[in-house]
């Protein structure tokens, strides 16, 4: 099962020219073999493999015995995250090193992030080498850090290729995988977000990326019994739908296509500000934030059918709830420098009302709370704030401050402008 990239690149009815910068992606049995082939014939004599101990059990080892002159860099997967800390333990052992002139990514979201971010930096090719079937952003063009506390994205380099070998990625745990059909299904509030904030203020949508969004939840959604029994071709239709989503967001050349109100939620819990440390995986978060979104988004748009609700001509940043939120001062600094450009400037009462309609529409598009709950359950996947060990209490501040996570114009954010009737947090 591999894909076809140059069929992503072709012209696009919404004018824009998408750049693909991966050449290959392999999605097979035994795909690692074809690695020191598809080195030689990009020219790649100097490889160094990056993974942590975990992972170099689970591929590594198996990918330097088949490039044995390779350079190896094994972190400690203990308290790792994609964080500056994780990046500058990666680039002593890299300075130790002769000079590379490709990294391999061998693991799943964190090794990801901190190789792009690294490529990025040095100028360097890199070849993804997933180990499950657990995230989207392999391809991605972006990273998604940790840095002094806050959560960021930064730019990066998707990679040249991708080696996802099915006799590794379908033994990885089950709730890798659960967690990788988990940040698929946060698509439905993701392209829900970015489809009202086109209604609102006209931003750049492309309905085709939308579209390879709403493939690749269908590929899972059809499959999510097969997906919880972790067979080989269940594991290797979740990984080509996980690359899917990334190829969208590398169309785009942002996480806009596969990130909204159920990330930022996500992220908020990530940066420890409300709560205590959450240790579990990215894909389990954002299910929890989506399940979160979706109740919040129906709910208000209850009472926008309703006309139970007024629209504010402006809304400021909530300067009391970020300086109480965020008592760090360096921290604060980071949110504030975020939102410098408060994304609902660009937004007039007249031209928010009249959106409704599509509000509506795009609102309609998200399964309701239930419908979720029984996909991720089905798919053995969570669900609810407690099974990330946070207490129902969290559920209002997190839908509160979330939105400033990010600058990015959510519905979550623009929710600030009304006023209704009933409480819908």
């Amino acid at each position: 099962m591999n894909i076809d990239v140059s069929e992503f690149a072709k012209p696009c009815p919404c004018g824009h020219t998408h750049e693909i910068s991966v050449c290959g992606i392999y999605i097979e049995p035994g795909a690692i073999r074809r690695l020191p082939a598809l080195l030689d014939q990009s020219g790649c004599q100097n490889p160094v493999i990056l993974c942590d101990e975990n992972t170099y059990e689970a591929a590594g080892k198996a990918v330097r015995d088949l490039l044995p002159g390779s350079g190896l860099i094994v972190l400690n997967p203990e308290n790792l995250h994609a964080n500056e800390h994780g990046v500058a333990m990666a680039e002593e052992q890299l300075d130790a090193l002769h000079t590379p002139d490709v990294l391999l990514a061998v693991g799943s979201g964190t090794i990801h992030d901190i190789t792009r971010f690294i490529a990025h930096k040095r100028g360097l090719p890199f070849v993804s080498v997933p180990t499950a079937a657990s995230v989207d952003g392999f391809v991605s063009t972006v990273a998604a850090m940790t840095w002094n506390g806050c959560k960021k994205t930064f730019p990066a380099v998707a990679p040249v290729l991708v080696v996802a070998d099915s006799d590794i990625f379908s033994r990885a745990p089950h709730r890798l995988n659960a967690s990788g059909f988990s940040d698929l299904l946060g698509k439905y509030t993701a392209l829900a977000d970015w489809k009202i904030a086109h209604a609102v203020t006209g931003e750049y949508i492309c309905d085709r990326v939308c579209q390879l969004e709403y493939d690749a939840l269908k590929v899972v959604c059809q499959r999510l019994d097969a997906i919880r029994e972790g067979g080989r071709e269940a594991c290797e239709e979740l990984m080509y739908a996980l690359l899917l989503s990334g190829l969208a967001m590398q169309m785009v050349g942002n996480s806009r296509p596969a990130s909204g109100a159920e990330h930022h939620m996500s992220h908020l819990w990530e940066m420890e500000v409300i709560n205590g440390h959450v240790n579990y995986y990215h894909g389990e978060k954002v299910s929890v934030g989506l399940v979160l979104s979706s109740g919040i988004y129906h709910r208000a748009a209850e009472e926008i059918r309703r006309g139970a609700f007024t629209i504010r001509d402006h809304m400021p940043l909530e300067m009391d709830l970020l300086e109480s939120s965020f008592p760090d001062k360096a921290m604060l600094g980071e949110i504030l420098d975020e939102n410098r450009v408060n994304p609902l400037d660009a937004i007039q009462p007249d031209t928010l009302r009249a959106a409704l309609p599509d509000i509506l529409r795009s609102i309609e598009e998200i399964p309701t709370p239930q419908e979720l709950t029984d996909m991720l359950a089905r798919a053995g996947a969570g669900k609810s704030l407690a099974e990330i060990g946070l207490p129902d209490s969290m559920r209002a501040p997190t839908a509160r401050l979330s939105p400033y996570v990010r600058a990015r114009l959510t519905f979550m954010r623009m929710l600030k402008l009304f006023s209704f009737e009933h409480d819908i947090l």
